[in-house]
């Protein structure tokens, strides 16, 4: 039987875990709030940049455009967004279970898997797995991503799919849909693609003129516009990692 002075080192032990537990709380909740008014104000910009990227793969020009060409898969690459930190549920390991899914996935169909991660816990994981190639690993970027914090992922991952070292990329992020759920999901940036259920919904461009050229509008709409897209997806990973940590606690 434990020694009354063993009971009450163990008291002392979990009133002092609970304080601390309950500041990281508070102070999630705090960050939560922020986070959750910035990922939803963002949310109609990247729903009118994906409207636009839409609308441009009807022009019939699109198809010539090396970005929005569409390929045999012989090599996949994930963008997989995670944290640099734990003590937050299942928020990583939502997305690494994703992950790992859809690689076991394509080596089933002969397709190979490249991975760039986002924050330290995905690339920790990444580097033990095998038969998949880490392409790049970034540190988490705070609660404020910027164009400048993006832009080298939007950099590699155009890069590898210009010099076809692979023929699709996939972004893993967390949705926050609210304080208590949040869904790992997957979504498709190249080839760049209508992916909407009625393609009646998107008005054509073929009647549209382009200056100086379809091909130039192209150039420098289309990585913008998935600037956006990896950038949202930042914001709702961001909430739903404050979230997830602020019911952990």
């Amino acid at each position: 039987m434990p020694s009354t002075q063993l009971l009450q080192r163990r008291i002392k032990s979990v009133k002092s875990t609970r304080q601390i537990t309950k500041a990281m709380e508070l102070v999630s909740a705090s960050k939560m709030r922020r986070a959750t008014e910035v990922a939803q104000s963002g949310r109609s910009y990247r729903m009118a940049a994906h409207d636009l990227l839409s609308r441009l793969t009807t022009v019939t020009d699109v198809n010539d455009h090396p970005l929005y060409v569409q390929r045999e898969i012989k090599a996949r690459l994930y963008v997989a967004i995670t944290s640099d930190s734990g003590l937050a549920g299942a928020y990583n390991s939502n997305i690494l279970k994703l992950l790992t899914k859809a690689a076991l996935e394509d080596a089933k169909n002969g397709v190979k898997t490249k991975v760039i991660v986002i924050g330290k816990r995905g690339a920790q994981f990444v580097r033990r797995l095998n038969d998949i190639e880490l392409v790049a690993a970034f540190p988490g970027f705070g609660d404020h991503p910027s164009a400048n914090d993006i832009r080298p992922v939007l950099t590699s991952m155009v890069q590898l799919y210009l010099d076809k070292s692979v023929d699709d990329v996939q972004l893993l992020y967390t949705v926050h849909q609210s304080n208590i759920l949040q869904v790992a999901n997957a979504m498709s940036l190249l080839p760049a693609r209508m992916d909407q259920a009625d393609p009646n919904a998107v008005e054509s461009l073929d009647s549209v003129t382009f200056e100086p050229s379809v091909t130039e509008v192209l150039d420098n709409v289309t990585e913008r516009l998935l600037e956006v897209q990896i950038w949202q997806a930042m914001l709702e990973s961001i909430a739903s990692e404050h979230s997830m940590r602020m019911l952990s606690m």
